[in-house]
């Protein structure tokens, strides 16, 4: 075929059909992921709100696509943004340059299986066994019933089986109803829907894409696994890579419960010696009884006792799994019922056998800083009944992305923030990558899997585009300095008095990111009464609709959570002030984290800094990046964590966010407010 226009022709052509207008930006990311995918150097791209840096991905990603019939992969960490790239990015990208590029790319997206409706699963009699406490619950029953015969009526209609189209949504307990893993699946050849198959017919239209959506758990799974989940490609684009090493972890991550234990065993009953079921429910006896002695907390080695209950479930499962033999003359070939059932009951108990001796091989060696998991023992609470879960998770990822992502493809990591107290080094680090500064890959990061050696020369760029927007004119970073630091005991008076301060000042406008849903709520309860302006709060109503109140009435104020500092896009006079009420340290009791940090520190790094700084680091610009959502906004980031100026970490926390004007004079922000949103209400004193 004949030879494709460049980039930056292409890139121009796209803008022109799309209405945009030229970035400088956007064109150089769009330069730089092209020379990546040509060359084989890795990429990291730090692209501010504004930049348009999905278009700068897509443009050289089609061609290279089109030009080669290579698939190009591009992950996700959050479903709007998929959303985004499949219903409105790519359809009328790929319109836009057909001619230029020959014919109109293909596109599709790619979820796990569980993700889609199981036609099999829903036209069987056989129904998941409800959880022990909702056997009482005649509210939780009715309402799960409800919801399973929407999702049968939805089946005639659907055309995908995705449960995001799926509006209203279900509870997840009613999702499984209806939706099976892939180990679950019984297989094409063996289903009765298998020609019908949403998942299928998914996976049919990705393996004929020339780009493929997904997101950061599939692209997990497909490294980790070692089966292949994702159609051949060599070049993935994975945006929102700030995410990806902790949803990478998530999909790492087991646990080992009573409860885990008992529901494999009821999966067997009917298909294995009853003699089996017994010795699994027995396990899970041992279990509750063993962990209901222990307190919660990380366990550094194994305590007295436990390798024998370990052994006994590990062996339980075991036995059962043998017993349950899917592939034998016991398992009806023309039976799917039969085999759907046979399939979760074995994806049930290798998943407690596996859980066993992950924990058992953890502690065969004797240095905890050897461990390449962190085992923890979790309480929570259920209807006030205590529930002990044993977790366990990989000490780090970096290695086993080094190794299986950055091994085998092209890798262009995108994102708004992955520059850490001024530097991509602290991320390409716990990506498994070897720091720009020459110094050594801290083993401690990147212990997952075994990684190359850095005499093998991973080669890699980074590259910060910058953002359209002057944020030193645009908005201004106020630092409460003169509150006390913050405590444990719930947000201080003098915390609540500023927020009510600024808020005034403000005329509502307000989204307030909140350290813990009690801090929100607190704040919540103390503001409505106290203000004129209306107050909404995370968890009133469901987030989508939270965020379309806030940005249709500029009176009001949002106050939430963790998934508010992320996902947020309320451009316009609607949103003028952003409050934090504390710098996002992790919790010093996350297990996970702690462990992260002691192995730097064992090491003779900073795991203060290496851990910690750098999670509350990437939340702060996430958190302060809410406010400039367009180039004509304007507005206020107000932080009353006083530490952001009086601690010696705060200069390497502050390099992390965009170059905002700053002051920590309460009555110039006020005054700055009020004129902004043309209130005349003075501040309350």
């Amino acid at each position: 075929m004949p030879e494709l226009p460049p980039v930056p022709k292409l890139l121009s052509a796209a803008v022109e059909a799309l209405g945009g207008k030229e970035r400088t930006g956007q064109q150089t990311m769009a330069a730089a992921v092209a020379h990546s995918i040509d060359t084989g150097e890795h990429l990291a791209v730090q692209a501010g709100t504004g930049t348009g840096k999905s278009l700068a991905y897509l443009v050289p990603s089609l061609r290279h696509a089109v030009r080669t019939g290579r698939t190009v992969v591009v992950s996700t960490a959050t479903i709007a943004l998929q959303r985004q790239l499949v219903d409105r990015d790519l359809p009328r990208l790929s319109e836009a340059l057909s001619q230029q590029l020959g014919r109109v790319a293909k596109f599709a997206i790619l979820k796990g299986r569980n993700n889609y409706l199981c036609l099999n699963k829903i036209n069987s009699v056989i129904p998941d066994e409800p959880a022990e406490a909702e056997l009482f619950d005649a509210f939780a029953i009715s309402r799960l019933g409800r919801e399973v015969q929407r999702l049968n009526e939805w089946a005639s209609d659907t055309e995908t089986g995705d449960r995001d189209e799926l509006a209203p949504g279900v509870t997840d307990r009613a999702w499984r109803q209806v939706s099976v893993t892939s180990r679950e699946c019984v297989g094409k050849s063996r289903c009765a829907f298998g020609v019908d198959c949403f998942a299928e017919r998914a996976r049919a239209e990705s393996g004929a894409a020339d780009v493929v959506v997904t997101n950061h758990a599939l692209l997990a799974i497909d490294a980790i696994s070692g089966i292949q989940v994702l159609p051949e490609h060599d070049v993935v684009v994975v945006d929102e890579a700030h995410e990806l090493v902790d949803r990478v972890t998530g999909v790492a991550t087991a646990e080992l419960s009573t409860a885990a234990i008992s529901a494999a065993a009821k999966r067997c009953t009917k298909l294995v010696d009853e003699r089996e079921v017994d010795r699994l429910e027995g396990a899970a006896e041992a279990w509750h009884t063993y962990l209901d002695e222990l307190p919660a907390g990380r366990w550094d080695t194994l305590p007295d006792g436990a390798a024998a209950v370990l052994a006994l479930i590990r062996d339980a499962a075991w036995n059962a799994r043998t017993a349950l033999n899917p592939q034998g003359s016991s398992a009806p070939q023309g039976d799917p019922e039969a085999a759907a059932a046979r399939n979760q009951a074995v994806a049930a108990v290798e998943d407690v056998h596996d859980a066993a001796v992950r924990v058992l091989e953890t502690f065969t060696e004797s240095d905890p800083a050897a461990h390449r998991d962190v085992i923890w023992l979790a309480v929570d609470e259920m209807r006030g009944i205590p529930r002990r879960t044993l977790h366990m998770a990989p000490l780090s990822v970096g290695g086993l992305l080094r190794s299986r992502l950055f091994g085998t493809a092209t890798v262009i990591l995108a994102s708004a923030t992955l520059q850490v107290g001024g530097s991509f080094d602290n991320l390409a680090v716990t990506w498994g990558l070897p720091p720009q500064s020459g110094g050594r890959v801290d083993p401690a990061l990147a212990n997952g899997a075994q990684a190359p050696s850095d005499a093998e020369q991973v080669r890699w760029n980074s590259l910060d585009v910058g953002s359209p927007f002057d944020h030193g004119k645009a908005g201004i970073l106020y630092v409460a300095k003169h509150l006390p630091a913050p405590g444990r005991d719930g947000l201080p008076t003098a915390y609540l008095d500023e927020i009510e301060r600024l808020v005034r000042a403000a005329g509502g406008r307000t989204l307030g990111l909140f350290s813990s849903m009690r801090a929100a709520k607190a704040a919540t309860e103390i503001l409505r009464e106290r203000l004129d302006t209306p107050v909404l709060c995370q968890g009133d109503d469901a987030t989508g609709a939270l965020v379309r109140k806030f940005a249709d009435d500029p009176e009001t104020s949002l106050f939430g959570t963790l998934s508010l500092w992320q996902g947020v896009d309320v451009p316009g006079p609607s949103l003028s002030l952003v409050i934090l009420d504390r710098i996002p340290f992790p919790r010093p009791d996350d297990p996970l984290l702690v462990a992260r940090q002691r192995a730097v520190e064992s090491r003779g790094g900073n795991g203060f800094l290496s851990v910690a700084a750098n999670h509350a680091a990437l939340l702060l610009a996430q958190g302060t990046g809410r406010l400039l959502r367009s180039v004509d906004d304007r507005g206020v980031i107000a932080i009353l964590d006083s530490r952001l100026a009086t601690a010696r970490y705060g200069g390497y926390l502050r390099a992390s966010l965009p170059p905002y004007w700053e002051t920590s004079d309460p009555e110039l922000v006020a005054k700055a407010l009020r004129r902004l949103t043309g209130t005349a209400v003075p501040a309350s004193t």
